[in-house]
């Protein structure tokens, strides 16, 4: 019996082991296969999409390819795997997918079950509502009785029941598989009401067959932190993860931007402006990077404020204002740790 257990003990030794080795290979796979298997919105504009000719764009998609251009100095090395929110986490557990970057909520149950890791919080976001304007309602506490479309498998819909619930509200939830079904549900009259990210409300408003007969009502009633999520065990892929994030957050409290980074790469005396960009330090390569990897970051795919205003903010159809996704110095919550 002690044998057996022993056996068992060692047996299951190795096995955490060998799935600790596998974890921690992402980058070296990733260098290897030469390319990012990047788990992707299939269709929500903004953030992730691809348009008629295979073109995706969005920035979920641009963090990709931000990865892409820290490891391998070419944005373009990036397989987006288009994924349902159902999908998502088997496709990133499963190994189908190197990174999932499609507005995905960082939730404790998330976080603590799934075996999942989330280095960073690319947007700060809230669920909100939408419903016609023929409808009369200027307030979601007016929804008594409604019938609220929303999708299955999110915190959308654990959100829906929360804030119905505590306001002692009846409403009749109608859901469905994926976002599509559900906004075209929403929009040929279904439902009285749609719930998602209010980011996603701009985006989806955009598609309406009627989009001013559409308002976002003003609530907003959950904390939704958007962000990149990783398979845990995996120390320095998490690390070259959050360290993009956060090199693009500095690069634009420092002024560094895709037209001026050559510039100031042969210029700038100053010691921070050095270190994002690799002239002082070796703090790529402990990443197991090369010692440009934040100015091939700005130079091939831009500074988060860049990224922002071009794919949701003022050069955008939604025209998404920063509020929390200011940096912290503007009064937002988006804060880069030092590069030192």
């Amino acid at each position: 019996m002690r044998k057996t257990v022993a056996a068992l003990a060692l047996g299951l030794g190795a096995s955490l082991l060998a799935g600790a080795a596998q974890a921690q290979a992402t980058l070296t796979s990733i260098k290897q296969k030469g390319y990012i298997a990047c788990g992707s919105n299939p269709g929500l504009a903004g953030f992730g999409v691809p348009d008629a000719q295979g073109r995706w764009a969005g920035l979920d998609v641009d963090f990709c390819r931000a990865l892409s251009a820290a490891i391998f100095n070419d944005a373009g090395k990036v397989r987006f795997i288009p994924l349902s929110a159902k999908d998502r986490f088997t496709a990133l557990q499963s190994g189908e997918v190197d990174i999932l970057s499609r507005n995905t909520t960082w939730s404790m149950s998330r976080d603590t079950t799934l075996g999942l890791d989330f280095p960073a919080i690319n947007f700060y976001d809230g669920q909100g509502f939408m419903v016609k304007k023929k409808l009369g309602v200027t307030s979601a506490k007016q929804l008594e009785g409604a019938s609220v479309c929303t999708q299955q498998g999110t915190t959308t819909e654990l959100n829906l029941a929360d804030y119905f619930r505590a306001n002692k509200l009846k409403y009749e939830v109608v859901a469905f598989a994926s976002a599509d079904e559900t906004f075209k549900a929403y929009d040929s009259g279904r439902c009285d009401a749609f719930t998602t990210d209010a980011s996603g409300l701009y985006a989806e408003r955009l598609r309406a067959s009627a989009p001013d007969d559409n308002i976002v009502l003003p609530e907003i009633i959950s904390k939704e932190p958007l962000g990149p999520a990783v398979r845990q065990g995996d120390a320095q892929w998490s690390d070259v993860v959050r360290w993009t994030h956060y090199a693009m957050l500095n690069a634009e409290e420092a002024g560094i931007t895709q037209g001026n980074a050559d510039q100031m790469l042969k210029t700038s005396d100053n010691p921070d402006v050095k270190r994002i960009l690799g002239t002082e330090g070796k703090y790529g390569a402990d990443l197991g990077l090369t010692g440009d990897w934040a100015y091939r970051i700005i130079k091939l795919v831009g500074n988060y404020g860049e990224v922002f205003e071009k794919n949701v903010g003022q050069g955008s159809p939604l025209k998404i204002q920063r509020g929390l996704n200011a940096l912290w110095s503007k009064g937002g919550l988006q804060y880069g740790p030092p590069i030192r």
